[in-house]
């Protein structure tokens, strides 16, 4: 394989809550990631493509994590890190005792995931991609965190936000004072909601203002540019976690 292509992830976990964000997570970090919902998929995933580790929930409906950990481990010789719930030490112990690399138990910070994940590759003669800056946006005194999908509002309140609503603030704070038009952010919008997101783009925005601007009618932060779309009409800085 060439070294410089990126290192090709198989998550497989039954709950779209956790896969979901988690994959457009380590996608940022530079790996190329598939996702399944079941043991199934996964396997038809593993003949379409080559995969270089498998991020692998234990509790599933059908086919068990165990019974398909073993199987990538006895055939594929894949680096498997189990994702586990609290409750499950006897699985997690089994899943090590059949030759899993690792595990995290759920809930588990998206950086320990993916400092995990190195180590494992690393062991296995791999070397990952180098890692995303894990930085805030702000912009107007207000704050949003990438990672925990978490939006602050200038009095430090943490302000409840839709996956398709932070996907499109997130696609504004990327392109600020630029013309977006609709079929632009349908581009950079991607997710489950994209279809939801298709037939209500409008809509989409009206929400997001009515939480971010003082006088949603009269719309400081999200433009309309008629005839062309909308535009961000702010600085936008990235700020260090750590320094935040």
């Amino acid at each position: 394989m060439n070294e410089t292509a990126p290192i090709r992830l198989l998550l497989v976990d039954d709950e779209p809550s956790l896969r979901e964000p988690l994959a457009e997570y380590l996608t940022r970090q530079g790996f190329a990631v598939r996702e399944a919902e079941d043991a199934a998929k996964a396997r038809t995933a593993l003949l379409e493509q080559t995969t270089d580790l498998v991020l692998l929930d234990i509790m599933m409906p059908g086919e068990d994590g165990l019974s398909l950990c073993r199987h990538l481990i006895e055939t594929k010789q894949l680096p498997v890190i189990l994702l586990t719930a609290k409750g499950e030490p006897m699985e997690r112990i089994i899943g090590l005792e059949v030759g899993a690399d690792d595990y995290v138990t759920k809930p588990f910070e998206p950086r320990e995931l993916v400092a995990r994940i190195r180590s494992v590759l690393r062991r296995a003669g791999r070397t990952a991609p180098a890692p995303e800056l894990d930085a805030l946006y702000e912009f107007e005194n207000w704050r949003l965190d990438p990672l925990k999908y978490k939006l602050t509002d200038p009095e430090g309140t943490t302000v409840p936000i839709s996956s398709v609503e932070f996907r499109l603030l997130k696609a504004f704070l990327d392109h600020p004072r630029q013309v977006l038009d609709r079929d632009r952010l349908l581009d950079m919008v991607q997710g489950r909601e994209a279809h939801l997101f298709d037939r209500a783009v409008d809509n989409q925005v009206s929400r997001l203002r009515r939480k971010l601007e003082v006088d949603s009618r009269d719309p400081k932060l999200i433009q309309t540019v008629w005839g062309g779309g909308y535009r961000f009409a702010a600085d936008v800085r990235r700020v260090a976690a750590d320094n935040a």
